[in-house]
């Protein structure tokens, strides 16, 4: 969940739109990702942003109590674009052609010889049938 930079529109549309369905960042609770994004907006929404002025005033009734909420805290980096952007970037493994090791391995893709095996069996114990049936 990344909101872009919550000092524009778009970021606190991005917030607004995420709140309309959740009540706190993280979790069912008050928590850490609470406190980071909060002290990131540095003021109030505006009422354009009803979920986002709801949350921001819930979180603010907390008072100071609100940096003994559990979890961890985590940069703000965390929730906004910056760090999507440079998590989408290929590490140096990836890079060098190294990342494509799970080729081999398809979980959900048939295997053409487990197929075929099966297919064989299957005719041979149709024709089994048909001669047990015709004697």
């Amino acid at each position: 969940m990344t909101f872009g930079d919550l000092k524009t529109n778009a970021g606190l549309k991005s917030l607004d739109e995420f709140l309309a369905d959740n009540s706190y960042i993280e979790g069912f609770q008050p928590s850490q990702a609470d406190t980071t994004v909060f002290q990131a907006l540095k003021s109030s929404p505006s009422a354009e942003f009803p979920h986002a002025l709801r949350w921001y005033n819930h979180i603010k009734s907390f008072g100071k109590g609100i940096t003994s909420f559990p979890g961890v805290k985590k940069d703000i980096s965390a929730f906004t674009l910056a760090s999507k952007s440079d998590s989408a970037k290929p590490t140096k493994g990836a890079a060098a052609g190294g990342g494509d090791d799970d080729d081999d391995l398809d979980l959900f893709g048939s295997d053409d010889e487990a197929d075929n095996e099966a297919e064989k069996l299957k005719q041979e114990r149709l024709k089994q049938y048909a001669e047990k049936k015709s004697k």
